[in-house]
């Protein structure tokens, strides 16, 4: 387990403050008469080994030049928020971090309003998990719903892991508060949020894959409109640059890190061989690409 503690989540939070917001970006598919846009909601400032520490060393020393990370410089991952219009349906797959977790993210509202959107508007919202910057935007500065004409979704396993009361004490320092944000809010929600399963069809054409390991319960979404398709995969894949050149190596990101190994070389095979578009919340340019098989692991490639 890397080197993360409540004190160094301070330090890190502290330091968000100081440093440049990741640019806005938008990016779009067309999947037959829907649409998909990736919002910005900032990204967050992390210490490299909070997502390096598992990795061999001496490998990732030698392969992380090529990607232009210098390890001894904190991370900062965007986080992009799907958008799908489709039919009368405003379609939100997360919501942001909000303004309670890192100042460097919580920015979805001003890019909802870029595209003529407030809270209001959006019809469905459906979570990949329950970590912060995907769920803690769900309430307002009221603690209140904030998407108050938006029915709310998330995977049932997910729900139940994270509403369990043993679950803040056993999840260990370093995510503790993780799990006391979840629970809170998950609660303010309880009575309009609705579970599935996996191979569910969340909403037409949305269909939830079960895919585990950074969290008990995570979900991608596999969204198929007018013979084309694409994935919104959440963190089952973390990045675009060691996370796809080696999938094999365990993540500090995953609460499993065996289970989260296994989901992602399984999602990584599946993408490049169907050829399905893939959009990751943590992937650089606006997030959407297709995977591509390389020499070691697979690569990004967001020209698409």
């Amino acid at each position: 387990m890397p080197n993360f503690t409540r004190r160094a989540c301070l330090a890190i939070g502290a330091a968000a403050a100081l440093m440049p917001r990741a640019g806005f970006t938008a990016e779009r598919l067309s999947l037959g008469d829907a649409e998909l846009v990736t919002l910005s909601d900032g990204n967050l400032v992390l210490p490299s080994d909070f997502i390096f520490g598992p990795a061999p060393q001496e490998d990732l020393a030698r392969l992380v030049p090529e990607f232009g990370i210098d390890l001894s410089q904190p991370l900062t991952p965007p986080c992009n928020v799907t958008l799908l219009r489709t039919g009368d349906r405003t379609i939100l797959f997360d919501c942001g971090a909000g303004p309670a977790f890192q100042d460097s993210a919580g920015r979805l509202l001003d890019a909802l309003g870029s595209e003529g959107l407030g809270p209001e508007d959006i019809t469905d919202i459906v979570f990949t998990h329950a970590h912060p910057d995907h769920l803690w935007g769900v309430l307002d500065d009221f603690d209140e719903p904030l998407f108050l004409n938006a029915a709310h979704r998330i995977g049932r396993i997910e729900r139940d892991y994270w509403m369990a009361p043993e679950t803040v004490n056993t999840i260990g320092e370093a995510r503790a508060s993780f799990a006391a944000g979840a629970i809170r809010r998950l609660a303010v929600i309880e009575d309009i949020l609705e579970t599935f399963e996996d191979g569910d069809e969340v909403l037409p054409g949305v269909a939830a894959v079960l895919t585990p390991g950074h969290t008990p319960g995570h979900m991608a979404f596999e969204i198929a409109s007018g013979g084309t398709s694409a994935m919104v995969i959440g963190d089952a894949v973390g990045n675009d640059h060691v996370a796809m050149a080696r999938p094999a190596w365990p993540t500090g990101a995953d609460q499993d890190t065996e289970t989260g190994v296994a989901t992602r070389v399984r999602l990584l095979e599946r993408l490049a061989a169907e050829g399905i578009a893939a959009v990751g919340f943590h992937m650089s340019g606006g997030g959407i690409g297709r995977v591509e098989a390389a020499s070691e692991g697979y690569r990004f490639v967001t020209d698409i």
